[in-house]
C-alpha cells in the first residue's frame, strides 16, 4: 500500500463504487488492486491482475450482525458479497487506519530481547530463488536439540511485525524454541502475500514451498534443531501457505498451525481464490509425501469477513480425512472473560489428537490474543500463540509402528 494516504477516500473509489453498482465486479476488483499499489487510474477498462491477490483487511470495531440467510451456518455472521466488500473497502481506506489492527495507529513497543537471545536476519538461495528470513535464537536453549517453529506472515506484514503481533518469540524463549520468519518480498507479490493460489507455489520441491522447505532445512543444518520437533504456522495467506507445506512435506513438519487461512489446494488462480475466500474453499486431497497425517491446530473467527470461516472447517476436514474410528468432542469456553470460543478435538482410536479446531465467536480476521504491537491482532483472545506452542510440543513426530514394536 502507499505509505501516505490522502484525507477522506482513496482517489478513484467513486469509480470503484460505480463499477460495483453496474455489476462490473472484475473491473472493480482490478481497479482496487491498482489503487492500492498507487498506480491506478480511474476508468471503466481497469482489469484485475490475474497473478496477485492484494491486501487483507479486518474489522474489529464493528462486527456484522448475525442474521439468517441461505447458505449461512447457524450462529455465523451473514456473508458479504464482493460488491459489499468493495464498498466497505472504500470506507476503510482512511488515514486513521484500521481500529485494533495496528494499521496507521500508534503501536506499543515490541518486547525487548532477553540477555543471550538474538533475532537476526539471514537469507536462503536455491533453485527456486532467494528469500530473506529472521531467526529468533532463544537464550534458554537448555541441553540437546531444540524445537523449531516456522512462522508465515499475512499480506502487508513483515517478520518483525508478525513477531511483535503474535508474541511468538516470548513464548519460544520460555520453552527453548527457535523461531524462523520467512519474508515474502514485494517483488514476489505487491502486497507481500504468499502465493498460495498459484499452481506453481502449491507443490513439493517447486516455487515457494521449495524455498520455505529450504529455509527450514538450512536452519536445521546450522543450529541444534530436533528433526522430530519442527513445526510450521501462519496467518491468512500465511496460514494457507502453511497448510500447503504440511500437505507437501509431511516428512519435514511434525505439526501445523493455520490461523484464518484456507486448506491446501483451495484455489488454482485468482478467480477461484476470491471465491474460496468469500464462500469457503474445498479441501483438496493431500499431496505427495510419506502418507503421514500431520497434526493440525486451526483458529478462525466466526465473523471473519475476509476469509470465510468455512475455510477453517475445511482445514480440519483435510487434516482428518480418511481416518477410521475418528472421535470428535467439542468444548465451550471463554478467554479471560472476553471472547467465547468452541474448541473441537478430533482424535484417532489411539487417543492422539489429529486436529484441534478453535472457532472464536465474534472475532474477525486477526491473530487471536495477539499484541497491539503488531498488525491484524485481536487482544481479546483466546491466546492462539500459547495454544499453538502447547499443541506443537505435544506433537513430535512419532516413530513408525514397526519401530515401536522393536
Amino acid at each position: 500500500m502507499p505509505n501516505s494516504r490522502p484525507t477522506g477516500f482513496l482517489p478513484g473509489m467513486d469509480e470503484v463504487a460505480r463499477l460495483t453498482r453496474s455489476g462490473q465486479l472484475a473491473e472493480a476488483t482490478g481497479l482496487v488492486q491498482r489503487l492500492l499499489r498507487g498506480t491506478g487510474e480511474p476508468g471503466p477498462t481497469a482489469a484485475p491482475d490475474p497473478s496477485v491477490i492484494e491486501g487483507e483487511f479486518t474489522r474489529l470495531d464493528s462486527a456484522p450482525k448475525t442474521e439468517k440467510a441461505p447458505g449461512n451456518r447457524p450462529g455465523h455472521a451473514a456473508r458479504t458479497g464482493l460488491g459489499e466488500t468493495l464498498r466497505g473497502l472504500a470506507a476503510r481506506l482512511r488515514p486513521t487506519g484500521l481500529h485494533g489492527a495496528g494499521m496507521g495507529a500508534p503501536r506499543l513497543p515490541a518486547d525487548p530481547l532477553p540477555d543471550g537471545a538474538s533475532f537476526v536476519t539471514a537469507s536462503h538461495s536455491g533453485a527456486s530463488g532467494t528469500r530473506a528470513y529472521k531467526l529468533y535464537v532463544p537464550a534458554n536453549r537448555g541441553e540437546g536439540p531444540c524445537p523449531l517453529v516456522v512462522m508465515l506472515h499475512g499480506c502487508t506484514q513483515s517478520p518483525d511485525d508478525f513477531a511483535a503481533g503474535t508474541r511468538m518469540n516470548a513464548f519460544a524463549e520460555r520453552h527453548g524454541v527457535f523461531v524462523a520468519y520467512p519474508e515474502q518480498p514485494a517483488s514476489a507479490n505487491p502486497q507481500r502475500c504468499w502465493n498460495w493460489f498459484k499452481p506453481e507455489d502449491q507443490h513439493r520441491d517447486r516455487g515457494e514451498p521449495d524455498l520455505l522447505a529450504g529455509i527450514t532445512r538450512r536452519i536445521m543444518g546450522e543450529h541444534p534443531i530436533d528433526p522430530n520437533r519442527v513445526y510450521i504456522a501462519g496467518l491468512s495467506a500465511g496460514g494457507a501457505a502453511a497448510a500447503i507445506m504440511a500437505a507437501a512435506y509431511p516428512d519435514l513438519y511434525a505439526a501445523v498451525g493455520v490461523h484464518s487461512g484456507l486448506p491446501a489446494g483451495a484455489a488454482g488462480d485468482l478467480p477461484s481464490a476470491l471465491a474460496a475466500m468469500r464462500q469457503g474453499g474445498r479441501a483438496a486431497p493431500t499431496r505427495a509425501g510419506n502418507g503421514r497425517k500431520v497434526p493440525t491446530i486451526v483458529f478462525h473467527g466466526d465473523r471473519d469477513t475476509v476469509v470465510n470461516p468455512q475455510n477453517g472447517d475445511q482445514v480440519a476436514a483435510q487434516a482428518t480425512a480418511a481416518t477410521a474410528g475418528l472421535r470428535t468432542e467439542t468444548q465451550q469456553g471463554e478467554a479471560s472473560g472476553r471472547r467465547a470460543y468452541s474448541r473441537t478435538l478430533h482424535t484417532d482410536p489411539s487417543g492422539r489428537t489429529l486436529c484441534e479446531q478453535w472457532t472464536i465467536h465474534g472475532a474477525g480476521h486477526a491473530w487471536a490474543g495477539g499484541s497491539p504491537a503488531g498488525s491484524y491482532t485481536d487482544p481479546q483472545g483466546p491466546d492462539a500463540t500459547a495454544e499453538m506452542i502447547r499443541f506443537f510440543l505435544e506433537h513430535p513426530v512419532e516413530p513408525p509402528m514397526s519401530a515401536k514394536r522393536d
